[in-house]
């Protein structure tokens, strides 16, 4: 007997915007009171903001058997052949399955196709578990820190092989 995958991942379409929204909604639900307001709203994403977002990046959802979207993760190409991944997260009763893995391998394999040679991210202090994360797939602290709506945002880097 073969098994069946935990998830698809795909490229998502404006019809997953209400999904995406939820799955985003509800993964960084828990660090609302460590975000000031307007760094959770751009985290979260509004209807407009999404669709403006999925215009400018690739995003790619990972559906579940049920053809629930459970993740999502977005990613683009930046100057100087360095890419950038963004938003991704996991809906709560998913996260620890691998579907971030999933998720991550996808957007890491959309970048090296369009020749990019390193990726970054950025991501806040209250998400330790995304961090310990993102460590464990190679990406090190730049010692890059920028502003993020009155919040620390610290970058990562990861070059691409």
């Amino acid at each position: 007997m073969t098994s069946m995958p935990l998830c698809t991942i795909r490229r998502a379409t404006a019809g997953d915007a209400s999904a995406i929204l939820d799955c985003l909604g509800a993964a960084f639900e828990p660090y609302r009171k460590t975000y000031t307001p307007e760094a959770f709203l751009d985290t979260v994403l509004t209807t407009d903001a999404l669709l403006k977002r999925m215009r400018s990046m690739a995003l790619f959802v990972a559906g579940s058997a049920s053809g629930d979207i459970v993740g999502t993760i977005g990613c683009q190409m930046l100057e100087r052949a360095e890419g950038h991944i963004r938003g991704m997260a996991v809906l709560p009763s998913w996260q620890g399955s691998g579907i971030a893995a999933e998720l991550l391998r996808r957007a890491e394999s959309e970048l090296s196709q369009l020749g990019c040679s390193w990726i970054s991210l950025d991501t806040t202090e209250p998400l330790r578990a995304a961090i310990r994360f993102y460590e464990k797939h190679g990406f090190r602290r730049s010692g890059k820190v920028s502003d993020f709506f009155g919040m620390p945002l610290i970058e990562y880097v990861k070059t691409l092989t």
